[in-house]
């Protein structure tokens, strides 16, 4: 029998701020460029809008927001990567707005490990673990955390 822990997993890497940051890719239904949002009144900050995707009515969240970051001041439209949790008609989807998507890379559960106490506030929290990379740490998000609206 494989053991299934220690198997390589692939997530969808993004840059929030100066963070790498990564969600398990098969949350992932698909990237989009920014779309055009009807806001929403009297919704959470965190809430940008609704983007209507060929139909289907899915709520913006601004990552920056949720995470505690300040607003984006380079002027670029952020990028939408639509996520999904659950199965058939009790699926949750949303757009998490992030400033820049990455790549999809494979990670060794070996190399992950909890988040340092460094890490503070709203970020802490929607941290799974972390991952040691070349070039500094991966923040593996809980996408259902990050999805959920307080």
């Amino acid at each position: 029998m494989i053991d299934v822990a220690s198997q390589s997993r692939q997530y969808c890497t993004f840059r929030l701020a100066q963070y790498l940051c990564g969600i398990d890719v098969l949350a992932v239904h698909e990237i989009l460029r920014h779309q055009p949002m009807t806001r929403v009144p009297l919704a959470p900050p965190v809430v940008k809008g609704l983007i209507n995707l060929r139909g289907q009515i899915i709520t913006a969240l601004d990552m920056r927001i949720r995470l505690g970051f300040p607003p984006r001041d380079d002027g670029k439209q952020p990028v939408n990567i639509v996520v999904g949790l659950g199965e058939g008609g009790e699926e949750s989807v949303a757009a998490l707005l992030v400033d820049e998507i990455g790549d999809v890379i494979d990670i060794d559960p070996t190399t992950c490990e909890s988040p340092p106490d460094t890490i503070h506030g709203a970020v802490r929290d929607l941290i799974l673990s972390v991952s040691k990379r070349e070039k500094g740490l991966l923040l593996i998000l809980d996408t259902a955390k990050a999805m959920k609206i307080e």
